[in-house]
């Protein structure tokens, strides 16, 4: 089976540490800031950048239908910015899964490959604020008195882009085939329990 595993993660979970281990421990290549960096190469746009149009993405339902409509009939021409780096992220997306199993970091990846086959939908989520408050202190080195404001700036930036680009809500437990708490397993479980599927 040609696994491919689409992550969804809130900020300071540890889902970037959960794929990361997995394409370790099972060699399957895992694509992330790497989706920036084919970007920034296609286009000579900077990866900063790329992660400022993102950013900026706005949750408007028609800005949602309107790039929505230009992607279906592959017309990149009068879509904003961001709308560019959209359907070129989706493509890049495609491209790797082409080579063979795979692991994707956000980006909308399921949405790019929701015609393929053995796309497995994961979000992951800490249900212990504590324990995702020291991670993001600890790991990200993000200062005690900023851990708020960042956290919520990040899940907002990956709420707006899901959004944006799919009219899902990013946090609609729905869109995934697996919820994965890391609270819960830890990241080490949560690791265990994707290469059981893949």
């Amino acid at each position: 089976m040609k696994a491919v595993i689409a992550i969804e993660r809130e900020y300071g979970s540890g889902g970037t540490e959960i794929a990361r281990t997995l394409s370790r421990e099972t060699g399957i290549p895992c694509y992330g800031h790497e989706i920036l960096e084919a970007v920034s190469k296609m286009y000579d746009i900077s990866v900063d950048a790329i992660q400022k149009y993102e950013e900026t993405a706005t949750g408007s339902f028609l800005y949602s239908i309107y790039v929505m409509a230009k992607a279906a009939a592959g017309d990149a021409d009068m879509v904003t910015g961001e709308g560019h780096i959209y359907l070129a992220e989706q493509k890049v997306i495609r491209h790797f899964a082409m080579d063979g199993p795979a692991i994707f970091l956000g980006h909308c990846a399921s949405e790019a490959l929701k015609e393929m086959e053995h796309v497995v939908r994961v979000f992951v989520r800490c249900s212990d604020e504590a324990q995702k408050n020291r991670r993001i202190e600890t790991d990200y080195g993000i200062s005690r008195a900023d851990v708020e404001s960042t956290k919520k700036r990040f899940d907002r930036k990956r709420s707006n882009y899901y959004y944006a680009n799919t009219t899902q809500k990013w946090e609609n437990l729905k869109n995934y085939d697996i919820v994965l708490d890391s609270a819960v397993l830890g990241t080490r479980g949560c690791v265990d329990l994707l290469k059981g599927i893949v």
